[in-house]
């Protein structure tokens, strides 16, 4: 059987909508979507020893942190981390009260 594109995505689509978005950024990312093929299936070959709904949830972690490499999925599902809440994100401007000096300080 021939491999493109489409059918990996229907494959990873089995497991879920996460790592379907996986696959196909991995895809996307690459100058010809063929280079990705081997990414993708490794991917997809993990799921077999993990169990798709780990492999989902190492995706969704994947995505979350933006290292959507099967390296990273593998080393997700090694150390156990897709069976860890997701910390949400913090915000990145500082708390706004008193003691904070603005701009105006340091002229």
């Amino acid at each position: 059987l021939e491999w493109t594109p489409g059918r990996i995505v229907q494959w990873a689509c089995k497991t879920g909508p996460a790592c379907a978005q996986l696959v196909q950024r991995i895809l996307e990312e690459r100058p010809h979507p063929e280079q990705g093929f081997r990414s993708c299936l490794g991917i997809i070959r993990l799921g077999k020893a993990a169990g798709s709904q780990r492999l989902e949830a190492a995706c969704q972690r994947a995505l979350h942190f933006g290292t959507c490499t099967y390296r990273s999925v593998e080393s997700i599902l090694k150390h156990r981390l897709d069976q860890q809440p997701l910390e949400p994100e913090l915000p990145l401007n500082p708390p706004d009260h008193a003691n904070v000096r603005g701009r105006s300080y340091y002229n």
